[in-house]
């Protein structure tokens, strides 16, 4: 069967696009905008990404040392395989709803985890999300499929 719930182990942020985000104790989301202080924030469909903790450990098979921020990811989850969820899935993490909007994307060609570290997890695995209702995001939370997309 598979899960539909799964919780956040770390949240991250970083007021530059395409570089690594930094761990923080918390993240505020802000409905149809993303995370307050985060450069990827703004009326876009790509406002939250995350990244499950699955992938990571994927590309620590490969002897690639990442942690979490590093594939500039806002959260990272365990428990759920965030990419095979379809684009209109919503989930509840922590305080917030948000909807998956896309699945993987084209990595920056400058981009500073690839240049680092020869590869990046996001284009293939990372999910990419906007916020419907805003909250405080921390990690234990809680990461709940309250509604499959079609």
């Amino acid at each position: 069967m598979v899960s539909t719930e799964g919780r956040v182990v770390a949240v991250c942020l970083s007021p530059t696009k395409g570089t690594k985000k930094k761990a923080v104790e918390s993240i505020t989301l802000v409905e149809d905008h993303g995370v307050l202080g985060d450069a990827h924030a703004g009326k876009w469909h790509r406002q939250v990404s995350m990244l499950g903790m699955e992938s990571i450990e994927k590309m620590k098979q490969f002897g690639i040392e990442a942690g979490f921020g590093d594939f500039a990811e806002n959260i990272t989850t365990e428990g759920l395989v965030l990419h095979s969820l379809p684009v209109g899935t919503r989930l509840r993490v922590g305080e917030a709803v948000l909807e998956i909007t896309q699945i993987g994307k084209e990595c920056h060609s400058q981009c500073e985890i690839a240049r680092s570290i020869g590869i990046c997890i996001m284009p293939t695995e990372g999910i990419f999300l906007r916020v419907l209702k805003g909250g405080v995001v921390k990690p234990g939370d809680k990461v709940i499929v309250e509604r499959y997309g079609e």
